[in-house]
């Protein structure tokens, strides 16, 4: 069965990422051509300096590619203004990060709000959407605590939250897993298999054979190069 454009939410075509060092050149990213279709679950891995984290940069609109070209749900956005990729960040895509990135002054609730402050959203739909996140994720009794008062898990699940509150086309998730214990850990990847149940694309960056193995489509880079791209069935645990 064929694939239809509709199916495809990211397509990339000979992206390349050039960082200049005095007058020495780093390839970064090389001629990299990727279609990711809508509801997949991809696991981008290679090790340290192979370019993963990169691309991962250049798919969630946080940097932009030397060369080549980026479309989104059907929208070129190599191209685009800084203004522009914001909106498109916003509206598009949310962000788990390995160190979770939330802001230590604010609550749980706080945290998954802020991205409906940008988005304009009047302050009690944000709250009562941003409660409802955190009830989803296993928080319900958590949202007026602040990062440190939570566990590692549990600023996770916090960043997870906020990553939905948009209803987003896509979760990028750069090595979630990278600061937890393996209970929390677990937790955390099970949340995932559970939102690509739902329906959700997620693009995952790790570099632990057992985590990249939750994936339908494993993606692997070295020297800025893909040099294989597999799927798999996905493996959960017992």
């Amino acid at each position: 069965m064929g694939t239809s454009d509709a199916d495809i939410l990211i397509t990339v075509s000979d992206l390349c990422k050039v960082y200049r060092m005095g007058t020495d050149s780093l390839h970064a990213l090389d001629g990299v051509s990727l279609e990711i279709k809508r509801g997949s679950y991809v696991a981008v891995m290679g090790p340290s300096g192979s370019g993963k984290t990169t691309f991962l940069d250049i798919l969630g609109c946080l940097s932009r590619p030397t060369s080549g070209r980026y479309w989104l749900a059907g929208q070129e956005v190599s191209g685009l203004s800084e203004r522009r990729l914001a909106e498109v960040r916003n509206r598009e895509i949310g962000f788990v990060f390995q160190n979770f990135n939330l802001l230590p002054r604010s609550s749980a609730v706080g945290n998954v709000e802020l991205p409906l402050v940008y988005a304009g959203v009047p302050r009690r739909e944000r709250v009562r959407r941003a409660r409802a996140a955190l009830e989803a994720v296993g928080l319900g009794d958590r949202m007026g605590h602040r990062p440190m008062e939570l566990s590692g898990g549990q600023r996770q699940r916090v960043a997870i939250a906020r990553a939905l509150i948009n209803n987003p086309s896509i979760i990028f998730a750069d090595e979630p897993t990278g600061n937890l214990d393996t209970h929390s850990g677990e937790s955390i990847l099970a949340i995932l298999d559970e939102l690509h149940g739902q329906g959700h694309t997620i693009v995952m960056v790790t570099h632990e054979p057992d985590v990249a193995a939750r994936a339908q489509r494993a993606v692997s880079f070295r020297d800025g190069k893909i040099v294989s791209d597999t799927w798999q069935t996905p493996q959960k645990p017992a």
